[in-house]
Parts: C-alpha cells; sequence; structure tokens
C-alpha cells in the first residue's frame, strides 16, 4: 500500500512539474481568453508581427508591452529579459525618454530578484539620463536606498522622499510602491504599526489596481499574523474572499482559501485549515488551475502524513488521478503558456532574421557611404581642377590684358619722342624742353597705373588732360580741346577702365584734326545716364571716310591693331569683371565732318 501511494505521488509529480508533452500531444490551442497568459500571448503576438515588419519603433514599444505583461504576472526574469531588449531597440532609435522611463522598470525587476549592484547602476543611470530634475532625484534616491540595505534608518529618508515627490508628480502606481518599500522597511525596523499605516496609504493610492489591493490587504493580514493577531488577519482574507467569490474571480479565491488555511494552522485549528484547503483544493479542480491543485493537494497530504493518515492521504491522490485528464483539459493556463512557448521560438527565429537583415541593411550602408564618400571626393577633385583651370585661365586673362595694355605705350613713347625729335630739329629748345617735362610727368603716372586694370575718374581725367596738354603743344595750330564731367559724378570714387579712351583721342588727333585746314575742336565728355557713365569723344576732324583714304598701307595696319587691341582688352574685362563694356565709332552725318566715339560702362563705385 505504501509502495502504491509513492508510485502514485511520483507520478503525479512529474505530470505536474513537466505538463507540456502531454499537453502538445492531446489538446489543440483554444481560443485566447482575458487572463494574464493571454495578455502575454497578445503582446509576443504583436512583437512577432513587429519584427516580422522590421518596424523599430513597433518592436520598442511590444518589447516594452511584453516586459510589463510579464511583470504583473510576477515573471522578473523574463521581464528583465524584454526590458532590456526594450533598451536596446529605444538606444537606436536614440529615443532618451523612453530609455529613461524603460532603464527605471529594468532597475525595478532587478531589485525584485535582490541584484541590487544592477539595479542601483541602472537607477543612476536613469536618472542621469533624465531631463526632469524631480524624476533625476527619484531615480537617485532609489540607487542611494539601495546602497543603504544595510541601514534601514536610512533607507526611510530616500523612500519618504521618493513618496513626496512621485505624489508632485501624480504617479499614483510609483507612490503605491513606495508606500510598499516603506512598510517594508519599517518591517526591518520592527515597528510594524508603522508598516501597517504604510500599507493603509498604499492601498488609497492603488484603488484603481485590484490585483495591487490584493496584494497589500495580504501583506496587511500577514504582519497581523506575525504579531499573533490572527483575528483581524483572518478578518482580511475572509473579506477578500467574499469579493472574489462576489467578483467570480476563482484564482483569487483559491487564494485566499490556501491563506486561511495557513492561518488556521498558525491559530492551532486544523479542522478549519482542512475545510479550507479542501475547498480550494476542489475549487482548482473544477476550474482547471493544475498548478493551485497540486500546492494544494501537497499542503494536504503533507498534513495527513504528518499526522499519520495515509487513509485520507490515498483517497486524495485517487480523486485526483480520476479527474486528472478533465483537469489538464481545462487548464488553459497550461495550453496558454505552451502557445507563449510557439510564440517566443517564433520571436527567437525572427529575431536573429531581423539581426542579419539589420547586419545586411548596415554592410550596404557602409557600401553607399564608401561609395558616396568616393563620388564626393571625386565631386571634390574635379571641382579643384574645375577652380584650377578657371584661375589659370584667369590669370591667363590678367596677362593678357595687361601685355595689350603695355603694347600701347611703345606707341605714345615713339609718337612722343618723335615730337621731342621735331621740336629740336627745329632749334625749338624751350618747346622741347617744356614737352619733355610734360611727357615725364605723363609717363609716371602712366607707369604707376599701368598694373591696374580701373582707375579713379579724376585720375584718368588728370591723365587724359596732360596728353592733350602734350598733343596740342605738338598741334597747337590744329585743334583745341575741352574736357567736361557730369557734377553728379563723385571722380574721386568712381573708377573707370584703365587706357580705353586714350587711344580714341590718339586717334581722333593723328587721322581726323591734324589734316584740317582750319582749326579743330576735340570734346571729351563724362555723362552720367540711367545708372551708367557715358564717354564720348567728339571731333570735327575730317572723319572716318576720307581718313581712310589719306592713310598709307602701314598706317591703315597701324588704326586696324590699334582698335583691335581696345576691342580686346574691353572683351577681357568684361570676362574677368562683368562689367558689360560697350563701345561704338561712327561718323557724322553731311555736312558735318568728323567722329563721335561713344564708350558705356556701369558705376562702378569700387574695386
Amino acid at each position: 500500500m505504501k509502495r502504491h501511494w509513492l508510485i502514485s505521488f511520483s507520478a503525479l509529480c512529474i505530470v505536474l512539474l513537466f505538463p507540456q508533452r502531454t499537453i502538445a500531444q492531446a489538446i489543440p490551442v483554444p481560443k485566447a481568453e482575458k487572463s494574464k497568459q493571454v495578455k502575454i500571448s497578445k503582446a509576443a503576438e504583436d512583437l512577432s508581427v513587429s519584427l516580422d515588419e522590421n518596424d523599430e519603433s513597433k518592436i520598442a514599444v511590444n518589447y516594452e508591452k511584453l516586459a510589463n505583461e510579464f511583470l504583473n504576472n510576477g515573471d522578473n526574469a523574463k521581464a528583465e529579459e524584454y526590458f532590456k531588449r526594450a533598451l536596446n531597440s529605444y538606444t537606436k532609435l536614440k529615443r532618451t525618454e523612453d530609455k529613461t522611463r524603460v532603464t527605471r522598470s529594468l532597475a525595478k525587476v532587478q531589485e525584485n530578484q535582490k541584484n541590487f549592484n544592477s539595479a542601483i547602476k541602472n537607477y543612476e543611470v536613469a536618472g542621469a539620463l533624465s531631463k526632469d530634475v524631480a524624476e533625476e532625484k527619484i531615480n537617485l534616491n532609489d540607487a542611494n536606498r539601495l546602497k543603504n540595505q544595510s541601514n534601514p534608518a536610512s533607507q526611510t529618508n530616500y523612500v519618504d522622499s521618493n513618496i513626496e515627490l512621485l505624489k508632485k508628480e501624480k504617479k499614483s502606481q510609483e507612490v503605491t510602491e513606495a508606500y510598499v518599500q516603506k512598510a517594508q522597511n519599517s518591517l526591518d525596523l520592527k515597528d510594524k504599526s508603522v508598516a501597517i499605516e504604510s500599507y493603509k496609504n498604499a492601498l488609497a493610492y492603488a484603488k484603481d489596481k485590484p490585483e495591487s489591493v490584493i496584494k497589500i490587504k495580504n501583506e496587511i493580514a500577514n504582519v497581523y499574523a506575525s504579531d499573533n493577531q490572527f483575528e483581524k488577519a483572518i478578518g482580511i482574507n475572509e473579506k477578500l474572499l467574499a469579493e472574489a467569490v462576489t467578483k467570480q474571480d476563482f484564482n483569487t479565491q483559491i487564494k485566499q482559501l490556501q491563506s486561511l488555511a495557513t492561518l488556521y494552522f498558525k491559530k492551532e485549528e486544523p479542522k478549519k485549515a482542512l475545510v479550507s484547503l479542501k475547498e480550494a483544493y476542489h475549487l482548482a479542480s473544477k476550474k482547471g488551475n493544475s498548478a493551485e491543485a497540486k500546492n494544494t493537494l501537497s499542503a494536504l497530504a503533507k498534513y495527513y502524513k504528518s499526522n499519520g493518515n495515509e487513509k485520507e492521504s490515498m483517497a486524495l491522490y485517487e480523486q485526483f488521478f480520476q479527474n486528472f485528464d478533465e483537469l489538464i483539459q481545462s487548464d488553459t493556463t497550461l495550453i496558454n503558456a505552451k502557445t507563449f512557448q510557439v510564440t517566443e521560438g517564433k520571436i527567437r527565429q525572427l529575431e536573429k532574421e531581423k539581426s542579419l537583415k539589420d547586419e545586411l541593411i548596415t554592410k550596404k550602408n557602409t557600401f553607399n557611404y564608401f561609395l558616396l564618400g568616393s563620388i564626393l571626393l571625386l565631386l571634390l577633385l574635379f571641382a579643384f581642377i574645375v577652380k584650377a583651370l578657371y584661375a589659370i585661365k584667369t590669370k591667363n586673362k590678367e596677362i593678357a590684358l595687361q601685355s595689350l595694355r603695355r603694347e600701347m605705350n611703345p606707341h605714345f613713347i615713339f609718337n612722343s619722342l618723335n615730337s621731342v625729335n621735331q621740336f629740336i630739329s627745329e632749334n625749338k629748345e624751350l618747346e622741347a624742353n617744356k614737352y619733355l617735362t610734360s611727357y615725364s610727368n605723363l609717363m609716371r603716372n602712366m607707369m604707376e597705373n599701368s598694373n591696374k586694370d580701373f582707375i579713379s575718374l579724376d585720375k584718368e581725367v588728370e591723365q587724359l588732360k596732360k596728353y592733350l596738354d602734350l598733343e596740342h603743344l605738338r598741334f597747337q595750330d590744329k585743334f583745341d580741346f575741352e574736357i567736361t564731367v557730369d557734377e553728379t559724378l563723385d571722380a574721386e570714387r568712381v573708377f573707370v577702365p584703365n587706357m580705353i579712351i586714350q587711344p580714341h583721342l590718339e586717334n581722333a588727333i593723328w587721322h581726323g584734326l591734324r589734316y584740317l585746314d582750319k582749326k579743330g575742336f576735340l570734346k571729351l565728355q563724362f555723362r552720367f545716364i540711367d545708372g551708367k557713365i557715358v564717354v564720348i569723344i567728339d571731333d570735327n576732324g575730317i572723319g572716318l571716310t576720307k581718313s581712310q583714304e589719306l592713310k598709307t598701307i602701314n598706317q591703315k595696319v597701324h588704326e586696324s591693331r590699334g582698335l583691335n587691341n581696345t576691342n580686346e582688352r574691353i572683351g577681357l574685362l568684361n570676362e574677368l569683371y562683368k562689367k558689360n563694356i560697350a563701345f561704338e565709332i561712327k561718323e557724322k552725318a553731311l555736312p558735318e565732318s568728323g567722329t563721335i566715339v561713344q564708350i558705356v560702362f556701369p558705376l562702378i563705385d569700387t574695386i
């Protein structure tokens, strides 16, 4: 008989401890029910969907959601696992506020598992991440509270500080937890009255959380029981039992019956204890809660064995085995646990696939960044080459412009020295001396400005006047001249192109005015029209047509080169400075004779 009892008990333990294989082989998965296990399975399913979609934001949220479901179910190890995964996802997304919240949750589950060093570290990290001063202080208080585990009196200050801060932040659930911490701290200090008061304060903030209310009331009952106030403890459990019956909360009924049995045993009322245990056992069997049926049956068997009543014990086991199949088939928690195992296996597979995808994406992004960097480097190199070529081209234009400008100087010098030679040959030493003095001043000015593309209007006018004075000294019987500048032009601030006007004055004198039988007139005007400077060179010489007829082949070549030189310099100035300089030459219509040259360029007030 004893051997048969031992074999039956062993078989029972094997079935109860390892039921999954039997269930998996015999029972189809039923529809999801509104229970903790069902919520976990639903959260796991949502997570698997988000992993399949590879949506990092949804993945992070669902990791956290699943972790919280495990925490509510009292599975701290699983909660820690999924909080860590949520934290990794939020870190990838750089969502600091979410990281702060999850880091604090992670610290809590580590504290629940007595892993205090990790919990302290995460409380400190959460405090450092927090942008809110109060939230930072709350986390640091928790870290310091755990650092002072050996000194419950010191812990009290940190807990009280958190209670006040959490009340201000209106975080009811955390206020509840803080009051529970204070109660536990008071129990460590052997102050049961403060512990009960703290638990009652926790109840006030936990009214919207029925499970928390039941747990706290059970803790209060435990405090009364530890102080041998069994009637108060039993009263609390009986009230909780009555409420559970009204709400048809069978799991709570079973738990309260078990608690009552424990209290009756302590009160040395075994008959009442047995009644409560048998009621809990029958309710657990009827409602398909195999785990609680096992716990209750074990408690009954332990009592009967300690009292030598093996007959009653065997009767219970026989009844258990008779109803075993029905009990297992109706135990949806086992089925949901199996369902979750299947879903969790799918999650692990999807995580591996996601990791592979992320690795491929990282490699692809690395290649893309390398390719983009190479293209950018080539573009920069190309831009550098273009810039260098443009700089060379610009420099060449500047050199060409300078060369063209200096090309005019030898001709001017040659003509001027011829004039000096003429004065000397005619024994006009005074005129030659005067001419050389003026010529030296003019050449000095020209040399000073020879490397400039633009000079101020007043310097240009001064230079042109000196030139015309020289030519007038040489051809004093041939022409007079006049220079006028528009009063609206600030001659000191306005700039004009260097050595553009002088060649046209030279042409007017040498190819127009000097062939006149009478004294001619040369007029040089600087006018300001429609925001532009208009230079007009007006002479009453013989005109372009007659001048061409009188010229030698050598003179024609020289004049053509002079005009080409001017055109080229204007073209280069326009390319280099974008000034849109233009000029035209036209012969006066009969009966008038002479030539008009017009040069137009924009107002230039800075170089």
